[in-house]
């Protein structure tokens, strides 16, 4: 065109950006979490992403929570189509259906952009997903139990709230993965029930305990770990290894009282930092990343790294 065939193509877009971001830091730009998560969990990801809000000043971002530990897929797609009136991105966790798959391409028709975050809608035209290899985080579960239950072979319970949220699947698929072949010898159960939240998941884990009496040991890729280890005391059945994900102050105590050996963790706030800079630059106002952005770094906290 003609800027660029005066060389002068960089300058332009850097007046244009220049000028987006005059119009942007001039007025309040919400951005909408929506999260279908324990409340536990969505402490920590609001806390995260309250402490990164100062690092994109000029820019008044301001957040709109709406954080559900139960609801259903066609809710969350008709909450999304009303904040779109006005909301400049959308930051997400649900579980996966073609209802959200079709309402975050409409979005993305609007100018709204969507950021998965944590579990990913990887069939639907979200800008970006933002978190941890789930898949590489089961595996290094897998490594850790298999070490673990050396000496020991009960059944594992591969523990995840549902089989639509896409990120706990990945996670368990991982380790299962991993595990028939780090530790063949041991029986994977699966459970896919309870959403993290404590009554239901109590139940479902009692159950299994009342199904599979060589159930010991357990990997839960979401959440509820207190329920399950009720379920388990209640039953009066030993654990040899349990595994979990998220320090969140649940599962600080759980470690610090040593009725955890291991969580999988990783950066939230790093995570929060990716999120506002990926709809940012959807909007032309920051410099988009030079490559994809990573996943996000799994650490590995026990209750002597807490």
């Amino acid at each position: 065109d003609y800027y660029a065939s005066r060389g002068l193509g960089d300058v332009y877009k850097r007046q244009e950006q220049q000028q987006r971001m005059s119009l942007a830091s001039g007025r309040t730009l919400p951005i909408d979490v929506i999260m279908h998560t324990p409340a536990r969990f969505s402490q920590l990801v609001t806390a995260a992403l309250l402490e990164e809000l100062s690092s994109f000043a000029p820019f008044r971002l301001t957040l709109r929570l709406h954080i559900f530990e139960a609801i259903a897929a066609d809710q969350i797609a008709r909450l999304m189509q009303r904040c779109a009136s006005d909301s400049y991105g959308i930051v997400l966790k649900a579980e996966s259906s073609p209802e959200l798959t079709e309402t975050i391409g409409e979005l993305l028709k609007q100018r709204v952009p969507v950021v998965t975050m944590v579990t990913d809608l990887p069939d639907s035209q979200r800008i970006s997903y933002v978190g941890m290899d789930n898949h590489a985080a089961g595996q290094t579960a897998a490594w850790l139990m298999s070490h673990l239950l050396a000496q020991h072979r009960p059944e594992v319970a591969v523990v995840t709230g549902s089989p639509h949220f896409h990120g706990e699947e990945a996670r368990a698929d991982g380790f299962c993965a991993a595990m028939s072949t780090m530790a063949p010898a041991l029986k994977m159960r699966r459970i896919r029930a309870g959403y993290g939240i404590d009554v239901p998941t109590y139940s479902a884990v009692s159950q299994q305990l009342e199904a599979h009496p060589l159930l010991g040991a357990i990997y839960c890729a979401g959440g509820g770990n207190t329920a399950i280890l009720r379920a388990f005391s209640d039953a009066g059945r030993p654990l040899q290894a349990y595994l979990g994900h998220d320090l969140d102050r649940e599962n600080r105590q759980l470690l610090s009282d040593g009725r955890l050996d291991a969580i999988i963790d990783h950066d939230l706030q790093q995570d929060a930092r990716r999120i506002f800079h990926h709809i940012l630059a959807f909007h032309g106002v920051m410099t988009p990343p030079d490559q994809p952005a990573p996943f996000s770094k799994v650490s590995i906290i026990t209750p002597y790294n807490l």
